[in-house]
């Protein structure tokens, strides 16, 4: 585990210039028990673009056309499991661009959306922000969460409660999560 947090650590975003606690290579993974199930329709919507739907393909840095985590519908919830317990300080959501988008259009994006911290057993939930994502911004777009919040997470919850116009599935590129570890990692050692 001593190694995944100094991956944490290093892995600075070359778009937002802060460290991702939410890469699978720092140890990262979806709780598929406890989120929504994700669109195998991906490959038949984009057709040779086609990637197949990975179950961690948002905690990775891919965001090529077509590489995304898709969603039944325009609302739909993913929890993140962090590898260590992070104070959450902000969350980056990353969409393809209209001119990456093969047809133009993003309206598979996700629009208004909420994060919350659960505590380790998914019980206790606090409310970190509810958001819009504007496909006329940057397709990377960074989400200060709410202040004054002293607790750490060990589970960050991505609630989309609608998407920009696409009926049948909402596409998430990435989901980076940046913050401040903090309590002690598997092998009992304090970060600095």
């Amino acid at each position: 585990m001593k190694k995944e947090v100094q991956q944490m650590r290093e892995s600075t975003s070359a778009t937002t210039r802060m460290s991702d606690c939410a890469l699978k290579e720092a140890g990262a993974t979806i709780d598929l028990q406890r989120s929504s199930s994700s669109s195998a329709r991906l490959c038949t919507e984009f057709g040779l673009l086609c990637a197949p739907p990975l179950l961690d393909t948002f905690v990775q840095p891919d965001s090529s056309p077509g590489y995304c985590w898709p969603f039944q519908g325009s609302r739909s919830e993913v929890l993140i499991r962090l590898p260590v317990q992070i104070r959450p300080t902000a969350v980056t959501i990353q969409h393809t661009s209209r001119i990456a988008s093969p047809w133009g259009t993003v309206s598979s994006a996700p629009r208004d959306f909420t994060v919350s911290g659960l505590d380790e057993e998914g019980e206790d939930e606090t409310l970190l922000g509810i958001f819009t994502y504007t496909v006329q911004k940057e397709p990377t777009q960074t989400f200060p969460l709410q202040n004054g919040i002293p607790r750490a997470f060990r589970f960050l919850k991505l609630g989309i409660r609608s998407n920009w116009g696409k009926p049948g599935y909402t596409c998430i590129y990435r989901v980076q999560v940046h913050g401040k570890i903090v309590g002690r990692n598997a092998v009992g050692q304090t970060p600095e």
